[in-house]
């Protein structure tokens, strides 16, 4: 049972920069951009997944442009208070983000009195990766499965760092799809704090997406108990989704299928809205230059970053399709399960 039917059609590939304002300037792409210093922000704190390939791709950003690229770690709400910051400075195309895709269209499908951007008008350039994501949990812990966390009896304790980002939303889907007793602690400022705090006993599972879940097994603080996807992560090739158990019912099908399309929007990376469209143009065949240049990607392998560069047109018609598609009961259903339900108070 699909949850995201062929909106990408209503959607269509549009034209997806905006409309300069007169007052914004036609100096030559090539010339501003080395004369300005670039932010680059991660929708995540350091060490998390989003940092990673903020640092991955920022020298040779760099060298692409012929600037300077200066990380900068704003973790705040999943990334979407920098987003908001981002969509009301001045649009010149000199900060940019990558963050939870998926995040920024759940909080702008619920209408949220915190977005302040939106995604029909900001500028995209690129979606970095898609990954399948996982649940995990200590290495000693007694849960070995989902069934085990369904049958656990007592509250199982998610760590997150906000209502919408990855995590703390993941989490609750999964946990409606398998009527799990679930909490999700908020304050957590990126997935390797919930990784560790996961290791320590504070918390009981971590959802989070497969390049990092590789990082913190190897490390040995966590062991994955399941896939949510409908294909099998590159790293634990063996270990099935939770598509290929016992036949889900329609309810469940429905969240699953569900959860399994908001992550694959994946890691994106915009800008604000209204750049000029030659320098938008320019800074987006810089992206797709380096997220396709060889030698960067051989460097993400060897990290187990690994990048799978997708155009800004398919990455906003998939984010515009994403909010589209889900409307009425079904939505407000949804909205309570994320943002009320296993939150505290909820």
């Amino acid at each position: 049972m699909r949850f995201f039917t062929c909106a990408f059609a209503a959607v269509g590939f549009a034209v997806f920069c905006a409309t300069p304002t007169s007052a914004q300037t036609t100096q030559d792409p090539a010339a501003f951009y080395k004369s300005h210093t670039l932010r680059f922000i991660a929708g995540g704190g350091p060490g998390g997944g989003y940092d990673n390939y903020a640092r991955l791709l920022a020298p040779h950003l760099a060298a692409a442009l012929g600037t300077n690229v200066v990380v900068d770690n704003q973790p705040a709400a999943g990334g979407l208070a920098a987003l908001n910051r981002i969509s009301a400075a001045e649009h010149d195309g000199t900060q940019f983000i990558v963050m939870n895709g998926g995040g920024a269209v759940l909080s702008q499908l619920f209408d949220l009195p915190t977005v302040q951007y939106d995604l029909a008008r900001v500028s995209y350039l690129a979606t970095v990766s898609s990954s399948p994501w996982l649940v995990l949990v200590k290495p000693d812990s007694p849960y070995k499965s989902m069934d085990d966390l369904v049958r656990a009896g007592v509250a199982i304790r998610w760590p997150a760092t906000g209502p919408i980002d990855g995590l703390s939303d993941g989490a609750s889907m999964l946990c409606e799809a398998y009527s799990i007793n679930c909490r999700v602690v908020m304050g957590y400022k990126s997935s390797n704090e919930g990784s560790l705090a996961i290791a320590r006993g504070e918390m009981d599972a971590l959802y989070v997406s497969d390049t990092s879940a590789n990082n913190y097994i190897k490390s040995a603080q966590n062991r994955a108990v399941a896939v949510v996807a409908k294909a099998r992560t590159r790293f634990f090739p063996d270990m099935p989704t939770v598509f290929e158990g016992g036949a889900p019912t329609p309810e469940q099908s429905w969240w699953l299928s569900a959860r399994s399309e908001v992550d694959a929007l994946g890691r994106v990376i915009l800008t604000s809205p209204q750049v000029p469209p030659e320098r938008l143009a320019y800074l987006q065949a810089a992206f797709k230059k380096v997220l396709t240049d060889p030698a960067m990607l051989a460097e993400g392998d060897r990290l187990e970053r690994y990048v799978e560069y997708q155009s800004p047109e398919a990455t906003r018609a998939r984010a515009l399709g994403l909010i589209a598609d889900v409307t009425g009961a079904r939505k407000e259903r949804l909205k309570n399960v994320v943002m009320k339900k296993y939150l505290p108070g909820g």
